[in-house]
């Protein structure tokens, strides 16, 4: 029963001449100035967020875009700063990148932020695709070297877990010596201690599910990590297969659940008065995020030719691109008006009666103005419906 609902912000800043005719990717160098408003930009959205009851803000680990779509290096240091300013809404790390840290800086940083803000911050990690931030830091991405970054990301998780769980560790991996075998203060050191340790042990632990391998879902399984499906780069929406495959995961390891069980799946959403309305508002909205994330890999089906196309205004437009209305068909975008979207999610609760939460956005290239009124309206127009099923299962007094 879907009774929880989140939002994912991917950090961009407003951008001005968006769409396929619009200004291409690689040419966008925002000033200093403007990209720091992505501060501002998000303290509107969660304040929002918070009195509206939504549950949780999830925001994206990224660095060195100049360009402006994700502009939020240290999801940590900023959800302290974001806790502080609000009252009950809990923040989710989508992701921080674990190929990008030392394992134990982000262990001890995400303890730190778990104890200062009370257990409001969800701890999430991800592997890496964008070779310019993961290789300048010195780790594979998985553009460059996705066996290589499996292997790194799986070790350093390992990591991270027995610091998180245990009262001291020691680990040896190609990748790391912890502790390195040298005297310290009269003694041989052979294990260390996470100081301190997370407010609550066993950490709630979140992942995107982007190939749906056995083996990402065995090793998420294995730790007791929840899956997040669609938002932020990869398309949204319900996927049949990989629901399925993280189910049976669960099962390997000893875990019999219903479908959608510890996942959260994420839309990007648009109401208006009609289906028709909302594609033509989203639309330049659509097409600047396909933008970003085509070139990248996250645009299926996308030949060599439109990938060169979609960086060229002049051509973009007749290369046959993908269109807003296709990936409504697909279930990627909730359009329209707020009966027909409550619908959807009602059926989507129907398939999937594990299914707890859903993550509703706006994509890169939305001004925080429609962030703003589409938050707004969802939580009043959509939302209730949902919320209302907590209070009509509640036991009598």
């Amino acid at each position: 029963m879907i009774t929880r609902f989140g939002s994912l912000y991917a950090g961009h800043v407003d951008l001005e001449n968006i769409g396929l005719e619009g200004t291409p990717v690689n040419e966008r160098w925002l000033s200093d100035e403007h990209l720091a408003t992505v501060l501002d930009k998000t303290e509107a959205i969660v304040t929002l967020m918070d009195r509206l009851g939504y549950d949780t803000f999830w925001a994206a680990e990224h660095r060195f875009q100049r360009e402006g779509y994700e502009c939020i290096p240290n999801l940590l240091m900023l959800f302290v700063h974001l806790a502080h300013i609000t009252k009950r809404l809990k923040f989710g790390c989508g992701f921080n990148v674990a190929p990008m840290w030392h394992p134990l800086r982000l262990a001890e940083d995400f303890a730190v932020a778990d104890r200062l803000t009370g257990g409001r911050i969800l701890f999430g990690v991800g592997r890496g695709y964008h070779s310019r931030e993961c290789e300048v830091l010195g780790a594979p991405s998985t553009a460059i070297d996705n066996e290589a970054n499996r292997v790194l990301f799986e070790d350093q998780v390992e990591i991270i877990f027995k610091a998180f769980n245990s009262r001291s560790f020691s680990h040896y991996s190609d990748h790391y010596t912890i502790p390195p075998r040298i005297p310290y203060r009269g003694y041989e050191l052979q294990d260390i201690t996470l100081v301190p340790k997370p407010r609550t042990v066993p950490v709630e632990c979140w992942q995107p599910i982007v190939s749906a391998s056995d083996r990402a879902m065995d090793f998420m399984a294995k730790y007791g990590i929840k899956g997040i499906i669609g938002g932020g780069a990869a398309s949204g929406g319900a996927n049949e297969r990989v629901v399925q495959a993280y189910r049976d995961a669960l099962a390997r390891h000893g875990r019999e659940t219903e479908l959608g069980t510890d996942l959260i799946i994420g839309f990007s959403v648009y109401i208006a008065e009609t289906e028709q309305k909302a594609i033509e508002e989203a639309r330049p909205y659509f097409e600047e995020n396909m933008k970003m994330f085509g070139p990248l890999g996250f645009v299926r089906g996308l030949t060599e030719a439109q990938l060169s196309a979609l960086g060229d205004p002049k051509r973009a437009r007749s290369a046959g691109l993908p269109m807003l209305e296709q990936a409504v068909a697909a279930g990627a975008w909730l359009v329209g008006p707020p009966e027909v979207i409550i619908e959807k999610i009602q059926a989507l609760q129907e398939r999937y009666p594990g299914l707890e939460e859903i993550n509703v956005g706006s994509v890169i290239g939305t001004p925080q103005r429609v962030i703003c009124e589409q938050l707004e309206r969802f939580a009043t127009e959509v939302m209730p419906a949902f919320k209302q099923q907590v209070q009509a299962t509640a036991p009598a007094d």
